[in-house]
């Protein structure tokens, strides 16, 4: 078969078929192939490693260069690619068919293997994979924020008096009332916004700014009227500047800008960011705007594909969202409040938060040790690291020892982040009736005191100081950061109060029957990912790296994960389980009960007067 670069001819190639036989069909149009351009170049990772990747087992076919008579063009092609860690791209339709030049044992010519990949998604992949970085892509509503127009808190305020009307329990009743006159009070902020562009909050009249909207593609330049009120985490804005009715009172969810701020950390990309909502476009765009007002997430450059709206009747699902190529699913986790809405493949990659209720449980948020939108945070820190550790240790060291002459089925596994995150229960919603669910992130001492009802009161310096102490640090140093110098410690108490109930049981994936916690009467979830939230905001507070190194053995049919937590480099717990997920949960629960242990060693080591 002739060979080309553009219109210079390379030379025969000899192609091979991966399942050889009479009726094997070549990828290659009109019976050549003709090379359209190099891939960008990689750093570090071979295109092998990319291609398996964003599309396992996809090789088409083999080529090999015929020796007579051999043309040295195909011969400086070959080494390019295989120096340059780059492919020869062979443009078919809305494929790409990328020859990855492989070394061989056999032969002294050049040899390739043809890969079909989705048009695009190559050149996007590569600069993810070598900077170390996958995608986040987040839902708006009741997930990041709640928005309501003067209608929908008509609305909500007539639903709750109905349903008040039906009900005979005073303590639940005395809730809705309170929840009504939350609306209230916001229906008449935002009315006052609609009238006078003005807000009167606590005495003070704030005048509305006119802010600035870049244009989008064809969009004309926009001021819009916008009230930002930080004491109450809420903004008022108009979608329509001319339209005084769309007009909206937005409350932003708690520990936002802790999350914003991990994903651009001193400027390094960890993520890329996209939204997949459901709600109309022109609300999407602003409320994306005022969640990421200096374009640090999603540049105005990628705006217009970067958020995506699904009709409401409509599933939503990655591939539409990366219908432009710029990402494989793979390599991509959700933050939504719901699970069901999300196509059943993309299921395994959503992390579930529990829906953002400022009206209906404004405490809720606050009662959490640590709040929402952290614990997502520390879940995404998790499935990268986890991820890109897959990558480094079995799916690179592979590839590189891959030869032309090996089969298809010599190909490593592809890391999938589905395999890091461990699927939860948030259908609980505390109300202002019922006990607030244990969130994740509570561990030892928390735990136990929210399951008692313990009313002692523990002041912020107390909760800061009593995360385990990082290796390296004395004791008296120990005893400064748990106590603050500030109180004396019951030991008693200390032994009593930092174990994990007994009653805690992991819930598997997808069994989430066993995932409660019976106290005084009252069923409180507590989720597998409690145990590795809380190392990793253990380790985050104590500014001490925690890594999960995971491995792999099969005998036969058998398949056993096994993973290792390090805790500022030092092995504090192990786990197995025939899920990588039930190995990780294992370990976490491990390295925290060998912490607490140490924490209890440092407390009690006695003092040169004591």
């Amino acid at each position: 078969m002739r060979m080309f670069h553009g219109d210079v001819s390379l030379g025969e190639a000899e192609v091979f078929p991966i399942k050889p036989g009479p009726d094997a069909a070549l990828p290659f149009p009109s019976n050549e192939i003709r090379v359209s351009h190099l891939s960008p170049a990689s750093e570090r990772c071979p295109p092998l490693a990319i291609l398996q990747t964003i599309a396992p087992f996809s090789v088409r076919c083999k080529l090999q260069a015929k020796t007579v008579p051999l043309n040295p063009s195909i011969h400086r092609l070959y080494l390019t690619c295989f120096n340059e860690y780059k492919s020869a791209v062979v443009v078919v339709g809305d494929e790409e068919l990328h020859l990855v030049a492989m070394p061989s044992k056999a032969v002294n010519v050049p040899c390739f293997w043809c890969c079909a990949v989705r048009a695009g998604l190559y050149a996007s992949s590569v600069g993810m994979l070598n900077l170390r970085c996958l995608a986040i892509v987040f839902d708006l509503d009741e997930t990041l924020i709640v928005a309501n127009t003067v209608a929908s808190f008509e609305r909500r305020i007539g639903d709750l008096s109905h349903k008040m009307e039906a009900v005979d329990d005073p303590g639940r009743v005395a809730a809705m009332s309170a929840e009504i006159k939350r609306y209230i009070e916001d229906r008449a902020l935002l009315k006052e916004f609609i009238d006078k562009d003005t807000v009167t909050d606590n005495g003070r009249i704030l005048v509305a700014q006119k802010e600035e909207v870049q244009p989008i593609g064809a969009q004309d330049r926009l001021l819009r009227p916008v009230i930002r009120l930080p004491e109450r985490n809420a903004i008022l804005t108009r979608i329509n500047p001319e339209i005084r009715d769309t007009s909206v009172f937005v409350k932003l969810r708690p520990a936002w800008e802790d999350l914003r701020s991990y994903l651009t950390a001193k400027g390094r990309k960890r993520f890329e960011v996209y939204v997949c909502t459901m709600a109309e476009r022109d609300y999407a765009l602003e409320i994306w705007r005022l969640l990421d007002p200096e374009a640090n997430l999603i540049s105005l450059n990628n705006i217009s594909e970067r958020v995506v709206c699904v009709k409401p009747d409509s599933s939503k699902s990655l591939q539409h969202v990366f219908k432009n190529g710029g990402c494989h699913p793979k390599m991509a986790m959700v933050i939504d409040d719901r699970l069901k809405v999300w196509d059943e493949k993309d299921q395994p990659r959503v992390h579930v938060v529990p829906a953002y209720a400022p009206y209906y449980a404004p405490q809720a948020e606050t009662a959490n040790a640590v709040p929402v939108l952290c614990v997502a945070r520390n879940v995404a820190c998790n499935i990268r690291g986890g991820f890109f550790r897959e990558f480094d240790e079995n799916l690179l060291k592979k590839v590189f020892e891959l030869l032309y002459e090996n089969e298809l089925l010599d190909l490593p596994y592809a890391p999938d982040v589905g395999d890091y995150l461990v699927c939860e229960d948030t259908s609980f919603v505390p109300t202002n009736k019922d006990p607030a669910p244990i969130p994740e992130g509570m561990s030892g001492a928390e735990v136990e005191k929210r399951l008692n009802g313990r009313a002692h009161q523990v002041d912020q310096k107390q909760i800061s100081s009593s995360t385990p102490i990082p290796e390296g640090m004395s004791g008296a140093e120990g005893e400064k950061r748990l106590n603050g110098r500030a109180h004396q410690v019951d030991q008693k108490q200390i032994s009593s109060s930092t174990r994990l109930s007994d009653d805690v049981r992991v819930a598997p994936r997808g069994n989430l029957a066993g995932s409660n916690v019976e106290s005084n009467g009252g069923s409180l979830p507590i989720t597998p990912l409690l145990f590795v939230s809380v190392l990793q905001e253990i380790g985050r507070l104590c500014n001490s790296k925690v890594e999960f190194r995971s491995t792999v053995s099969s005998t036969g049919k058998s398949t056993q994960f096994s993973v290792e937590v390090l805790f500022s480099n030092e092995k504090v717990g192990s786990g197995t389980g025939k899920t990588r997920e039930e190995a990780q949960v294992q370990a976490a629960e491990k390295a925290l009960q060998n912490l607490q242990k140490k924490v209890y060693r440092v407390i009690t080591r006695p003092t040169k007067s004591g």
